[in-house]
């Protein structure tokens, strides 16, 4: 067979690849792109898009249901879940043919769908072709990990896919991992009107934050009825006698099993790099299957990057995106941008949701920084009681001597809009009172971000060990 050249070849149309693709067009070099599913990667197909579909959809029947609150009366409330689930597929589908479109309409492009594959350094077979470039970029995403539990074959699962196509709603939904993804759907169906049980192996909820934010996040979802098995060590599955599904948590004869009429997977994603023959092209994977890359997105293997979920340096759209315009300014524009000058940020879309940025304050601790701490629960904005949204805090770290912000969680109403505040002003480099003396409008949830600085306290005792 013999090879078609081309100047790049993009595999995945995920977030990362569909703007590097854009660019190469730009620059004149002919470029195939290679999608083997639905255009869009994660976030258009079964992330972001749909998810937040759902989310907006769970808070409006949220909303009509606390009619008295604000003086009103809604009546009756009844979900027709799949009318829902019919919203959600018309706003994906949209989102994944304008991916497509821009795709199949850029110059010097062409569009493969396919399975693609290593043969040989910078070489891939897809659909029946051999195709060589100088520039090869991986955008191949990731997927849910299938944990190995006692019992997980005999019973049917859901993941984070699969969840999203049922059309009615699931009676009592027992959530395997109280992730960041788990929680969302926790909450999300427990709006639509499921039972909820969240199982999970430690005991509180998300180890990545910090103790306070992690016990406001369990307020926020147990105040809505979801429930919690929280040091469930023995976690198992099974069929019982009526057709429900048996899942096992605590340890023990005695202990009490959760009965389900659907189970959630939620314990964690693995890159879709199997299959892709990387071991043909030179390209290093580690332990966990991740594509190394160095602070600009190449691999091992000359010519070929690897950008998105893949590559393990973030699990993000938002640090998909980053990834192509680090390696779109090293290629054509001469500007030496590098992964590890972005600053940790991302948001739990619950409801009222979490922004973090940078630290965690155990995290500082950890690293043995002096550092100042501000923390102020949400009853404390003016916005938020006039929302009838008072659940969450607000929690600011800073460096005792540089006077630069550390970290931060909002959790709380506009939480994962306002914490762009605080990334704003870390990035730039600029001491907290950049913000602690500005003016902000009114009534906003933002004004407040310079009364807590305000408040900023040297830290002698840590609220949880580091």
């Amino acid at each position: 067979m013999s090879p078609e050249t081309f100047d790049a070849i993009i595999v995945g149309a995920g977030q990362a690849g569909p703007a590097i693709a854009a660019r190469c067009s730009l620059e004149g070099l002919r470029t195939a792109v290679i999608e083997r599913g639905h255009f869009g990667g994660t976030c258009v197909n079964v992330g972001c898009v749909p998810t937040k579909t759902l989310v907006a959809s769970a808070r409006a029947l949220h909303m009509a249901r606390r009619g008295d609150e604000f003086g009103f009366a809604a009546g009756p409330i009844r979900v027709e879940m799949a009318r829902v689930k019919a919203r959600k597929d018309g706003i994906v589908q949209q989102s994944r043919d304008g991916v497509e479109s821009w795709m199949r309409k850029l110059t010097n492009t062409e569009v493969i769908v396919g399975d693609a594959r290593f043969v040989a350094p910078s070489t891939l077979e897809v659909a029946g072709r051999r195709l060589q470039a100088p520039r090869i970029f991986l955008n191949v995403g990731g997927r849910a990990v299938k944990p190995k539990l006692p019992g997980i074959d005999s019973v049917p699962t859901l993941d984070n896919v699969s969840i999203m196509e049922l059309d009615q709603v699931p009676e009592h939904l027992a959530i395997v991992g109280g992730s960041y993804i788990g929680l969302e759907f926790a909450q999300m169906m427990r709006r639509f009107g499921a039972q909820v049980t969240v199982i999970e192996r430690s005991s509180r909820l998300l180890l990545r934050e910090d103790q306070d934010v992690s016990d406001g996040i369990r307020a926020i979802l147990e105040h809505e009825g979801v429930k919690f098995a929280l040091g469930s060590e023995c976690i198992s599955l099974s069929r019982d006698g009526g057709g429900q599904i048996t899942v096992g948590a605590a340890c023990g004869a005695d202990a009490t099993p959760v009965l389900a009429s659907h189970v959630l997977l939620a314990v964690g994603r693995q890159p879709n790099t199997d299959g892709l023959g990387l071991e043909q092209a030179g390209v290093d994977t580690n332990e966990r299957g991740y594509i190394v890359v160095d602070d600009q997105c190449r691999t091992s293997a000359q010519g070929v990057w690897a950008v998105g979920d893949c590559n393990g340096r973030g699990a993000f759209t938002h640090t998909s995106w980053n990834d192509h315009e680090v390696v779109v300014a090293n290629l054509f524009d001469n500007d030496q941008r590098r992964i590890s000058d972005r600053i940790a940020c991302y948001a739990l879309f619950i409801d009222p949701a979490l922004g973090r940025v940078g630290l965690t304050e155990a995290e500082v601790i950890q690293r043995g920084r002096l550092y100042l701490r501000a923390t102020m629960p949400m009853q404390r904005v003016g916005r938020a009681r006039e929302a009838g949204e008072t659940q969450g805090l607000m929690k600011v770290l800073v460096d005792a001597e540089s006077q630069r912000l550390l970290g931060a969680a909002i959790l709380g109403l506009n939480g994962d809009e306002v914490i762009h505040t605080l990334l704003d002003v870390m990035t730039a480099d600029l001491p907290y009172t950049a913000i602690s003396r500005t003016m902000h409008i009114h009534p906003t949830v933002s004004e407040l971000l310079p009364t807590l600085l305000q408040q900023l306290r040297p830290a002698t005792v840590p609220d949880q060990p580091a």
